[in-house]
């Protein structure tokens, strides 16, 4: 992958615009709120922007077409799956988590639960998070070492300097801005690409007669266990998420934030669509080539110039930007769940200026951690890291949203903690051929059974006492007329 003068040109254009909406916002960011939920006041636009800044990084797109190049239609899971969650979230959790007022998952699920819940939530999803933040820097610095060849240290500091950069001055507002940016030229160039690739293999018959397993042509492919876990662990994982879900809590009211998710879910669905026939194109084409690399070789040397530089830049910006994205949400959740509390009287400039730094240093940790392990898959990283967000905090969280009635706080604690025990004992020790996912969320109900039970009991006896008395007091004014008459 060598860039002519022209595909240079044209990324390192887009990639200033990329960069630009974070610095306009930098002077308008007066207090930790602003930065960490723009001030409440984010429209539908705003908040899908926030989402789509996030999501849509390198597994939605550059990990897509790896993994299209590999096993085909299945890897359209990624996208499809945030696309349905994100549905989900607007029509049960959007309404409830907005009209709380909070700015954390954690914080939630401490008023819900009590504070070793709202710990532990807080470590969960921080941890899952993390793993995200891996999946994205495992594209960003394949990508940026192949387009520019340069070594592995060079790449790290460009993924520290640039993602930084992305959230470290416009915070909450910049991300948003930055994602309806993004989304913009991935629609221009990625799905034109994905639209030329269909068409030169000939279309979906053209596809068969050069892909002869069927299995390449059906979400179902690899069985429909997997196909269904790969779709919970998504709508969990999404669901569990602190970067989307402070993207709720910034919306102007309920109403805006679920229509912010719907909005964000039309536009996710379709994104890795295009990604997948890429990886297929490329498989049939250049079976040779590294996976990771399908896409960006193919909107290389198969896009006119400036559509592929701008196209290369749009998978950088998708990379970085997410990186930028997740590590701000682990950001919020250290500064206002962690030193927060630690430091009570830390003045709001103070706090303002730690969010930054958290960022920065979360950033800089995942980085590191992915030099680590540069040959693993970016959406293996991504499932396990929704996985175990999920598994720990997805039933607590949406028990603490639909049942109305409180529930007992070691109830939550225990549920959250034997879900996640769970899910790791049964990854390590293999136990049996069932997915942990499904193990660990089995065992967090069992915890709540129980506690659910009693509700159920509480509820019937207090519905039965409402119509005991209404019919006495029924009676009593039959009576009472009948005596007046």
């Amino acid at each position: 992958m060598h860039l002519t003068t022209i595909q240079l040109f044209f990324l390192l254009i887009t990639m200033l615009l990329g960069l630009l909406p974070g610095f306009l916002r930098a002077g308008k960011i007066k207090s930790a709120d602003e930065y960490s939920v723009g001030g409440r006041n984010a429209g539908m636009g705003m908040v899908a922007g926030c989402i789509i800044s996030t999501i849509v990084g390198g597994a939605a797109t550059v990990g897509t077409a790896q993994m299209g190049f590999q096993i085909g239609l299945p890897a359209w899971w990624f996208t499809l799956g945030s696309g349905i969650a994100f549905i989900i979230m607007a029509y049960i959790y959007a309404r409830p988590l907005r009209e709380s007022g909070l700015t954390t998952i954690a914080q939630y699920m401490e008023i819900k639960y009590g504070p070793k819940a709202g710990i532990l939530a807080g470590v969960s999803a921080s941890l899952g998070i993390f793993f995200s933040i891996v999946a994205s820097s495992l594209t960003a610095i394949n990508l940026i070492s192949a387009i520019f060849d340069i070594n592995i240290l060079l790449s790290v500091f460009i993924i520290v300097a640039v993602a930084g950069a992305m959230i470290f001055f416009g915070g909450l507002s910049g991300s948003g801005l930055a994602g309806i940016f993004k989304i913009g030229i991935i629609f221009i160039t990625i799905f034109l690409g994905g639209v030329l690739a269909y068409a030169d293999m000939n279309y979906l018959g053209g596809m068969r007669n050069v892909i002869a397993d069927d299995k390449w042509f059906s979400l179902f492919g690899h069985g429909l266990q997997n196909g269904l876990i790969n779709l919970l662990s998504m709508i969990m994982g999404v669901v569990s998420t602190q970067s989307y879900i402070q993207a709720v809590f910034s919306a102007k009211d309920a109403v805006t934030a679920k229509r912010g998710c719907i909005l964000a879910a039309i536009v996710v669905i379709p994104i890795g669509l295009p990604s997948v026939v890429i990886g297929m194109f490329m498989s049939v084409h250049h079976p040779e080539i590294n996976p990771i690399n399908a896409l960006p070789m193919y909107l290389l040397n198969y896009l006119p110039e400036a559509l592929g530089g701008v196209g290369v830049a749009a998978l950088l910006l998708s990379a970085l930007g997410s990186i930028a994205g997740l590590a701000f949400g682990v950001s919020t959740m250290l500064t206002n769940g962690v030193i927060q509390k630690l430091f009570k009287n830390l003045s709001d400039e103070r706090l303002l200026n730690i969010s930054r730094l958290n960022v920065l240093l979360v950033i800089v940790g995942a980085v590191l951690f992915t030099c680590y392990h540069l040959d693993s898959s970016v959406l293996e990283w991504n499932f396990l890291s929704m996985a175990l967000r999920g598994c720990g905090i997805f039933l607590p969280l949406t028990f603490a949203v639909l049942v109305t009635k409180k529930f007992n706080a070691a109830t939550g604690f225990y549920a959250m903690l034997a879900g996640i025990i769970t899910d790791c004992l049964w990854n390590k020790l293999q136990i049996a051929a069932v997915d942990a996912l499904l193990v660990s969320v089995c065992v967090s109900l069992l915890i709540f059974v129980p506690e659910l039970i009693r509700n159920f009991q509480n509820t019937a006896i207090d519905s039965l006492k409402i119509r005991v008395n209404s019919s006495r007091n029924y009676v009593i004014d039959k009576v009472h007329n009948e005596f007046k008459k």
